[in-house]
Order: structure tokens, then C-alpha cells, then sequence
């Protein structure tokens, strides 16, 4: 699964729908994620909870109703971790997403969260 901003980024988020929706379930707020340093990733993720204080509950229910154990779901570090994994793979470079000059858009993520902050 690749993704595409309407600002010039794109890249690899996931290796099927499964990991798609395992990261949707645990850091919905990742396409704040880029560029960011680990405090900040973790001021959008407290932020995101502000605005939906009873996240984890309705993760938990959306989980069980696609089939997934809500205990086997990665950490929000692990699906980051993943994502940066992901944009840094020899897949992603079978999924360069090129633009309308005939040069690659930026990656979505240059950086782990942890080498950021």
C-alpha cells in the first residue's frame, strides 16, 4: 500500500491491507508523523487523545470486528518503527511514486522517530 500527499510525499505504508489496517487501528494519526521528533510524535498522539478520549475502546471493539485480537496489535512505537522500516526497504524502491517532472516525490519519513528527538 502506497501513499501519495497532496504535498509531495509518498511512500510505502504497508505490505498488504492487514498492515494497513493494524496501522490505522494503532496510530490513526500517523500522517502527522513525518518530520517529526519523538516528543512531537508524542504531542500528536496525546493530542489525537484529547479529541477522542475513548480511542483505545473504540480500537478495541474495530479490531475484534475485523478479526484481529485487540492484545496481538503492535505498539504505536512498533507501527512508526514499521513505517520508517517500510520507506527505507528494497520495496520501496519497486513503489517510487514519481511526479509530473520525472523526479521521485520525498519520502514520506527520513528519519526514525528515535534518531529525530
Amino acid at each position: 500500500m502506497v501513499y501519495v500527499s497532496l504535498d509531495g510525499g509518498a511512500g510505502l505504508l504497508a505490505l498488504g491491507l492487514p498492515e494497513l489496517v493494524r496501522l490505522c487501528l494503532v496510530a490513526p494519526w500517523w500522517r502527522d508523523a513525518p518530520g517529526r521528533t519523538a516528543g512531537g510524535l508524542q504531542a500528536v498522539a496525546d493530542e489525537y487523545r484529547e479529541d477522542m478520549p475513548d480511542l483505545d475502546r473504540r480500537r478495541d471493539r474495530a479490531a475484534r470486528a475485523v478479526g484481529l485480537d485487540p492484545a496481538q496489535l503492535p505498539s504505536e512505537a512498533a507501527a512508526l518503527a514499521r513505517l520508517v522500516e517500510l520507506s527505507r526497504g528494497p520495496v520501496a524502491a519497486a513503489c517510487l511514486v514519481v511526479g509530473r517532472e520525472g523526479d521521485p516525490l520525498d519520502p514520506l519519513f527520513v528519519s526514525t522517530p528515535a534518531d529525530a528527538g
